[in-house]
């Protein structure tokens, strides 16, 4: 175990403040780069082993050119499960959501290769048959993130505008979402981001990142919390149920989410 993991993080009110106003915020020094390096390579290697069977970058969609992804690396890898078990996460999350306790709704690994397309705009809780609006994501970067890398970019305080969470990501989401928040003067915050430093977004607030232009790989572990006591809502469109399947497996409508697959991972 590495006691940083565990360790808690001096997270100010303003944070939380910003966190609640804008619906994202990013967070210098969570970790050193001593412990990124710890998960780094086993998080890229355990992404890449999952890529055999992948068309060609030249030949997928615009949402398979964005990114390669893995979803619950903590079930196939030990070494993962400690990030993703981490405390010092989940007690900043828990923070940040204004709860008692979170519980894991799932991690995955975001591996924008080199050449590597855009990630279009959208909302991640479209996917989510989750009763409220209490997640959130981690986005940890695994390396340095400039802004030819594609960084992570969100638009401040779009966790409260309703028009486009219908659109899964694609092509069309990027050219309505993007089109609404620049008529609407929400702001596209995605300034480069430094070893360690991890941003936090809420399940609502549209974001997008850009292509990688570089020669190496843009790697990036996320983990995304829910309230404790989280109760799933019928799923209202094919992801959603999709999602019920793979993250929320034997739990029915009404219920607080809390299968295997949903671990405690904080409480106050």
């Amino acid at each position: 175990m590495i006691p940083a993991l565990d360790r808690p993080y001096a997270l100010s009110p303003e944070a939380v403040e910003r966190f609640r106003r804008d619906g994202f915020v990013r967070l210098k020094e969570v970790f050193d780069c001593e412990t990124i390096g710890e998960f780094g390579p086993e998080i890229v290697r355990l992404t890449l082993e999952a890529k055999n069977g992948v068309k060609p970058l030249a030949e997928r969609s615009t949402y398979g050119k964005a990114f390669l992804q893995v979803t619950n690396l903590w079930l196939k890898s030990a070494v993962a499960r400690e990030l993703v078990f981490s405390r010092r996460l989940a007690g900043i999350a828990a923070r940040l959501l204004e709860v008692d306790g979170v519980r894991l709704y799932h991690d995955q690994a975001l591996i924008k290769e080199p050449g590597g397309g855009f990630t279009p705009a959208h909302a991640d809780q479209f996917y989510w048959p989750l009763a409220s609006d209490r997640s959130i994501t981690a986005w940890i970067p695994l390396q340095p993130v400039p802004a030819e890398m594609g960084p992570v970019g969100y638009y401040a305080g779009s966790q409260r505008f309703e028009i486009g969470r219908d659109l899964p990501i694609s092509d069309d989401s990027e050219r309505r979402i993007a089109a609404t928040m620049e008529r609407e003067k929400f702001e596209l915050v995605d300034d480069p981001f430094e070893v360690g430093e991890v941003s936090f977004h809420a399940g609502w607030t549209f974001h997008r990142a850009g292509p990688n232009e570089t020669v190496d790989m843009r790697s990036v572990m996320t983990i995304i919390y829910m309230d404790r006591d989280m109760r799933l809502k019928v799923p209202a469109n094919q992801m959603e149920e999709v999602d019920r399947e793979a993250f929320c497996p034997g739990i029915r409508p009404g219920d607080v989410i809390d299968s295997p697959l949903n671990p405690l991972l904080f409480e106050s």
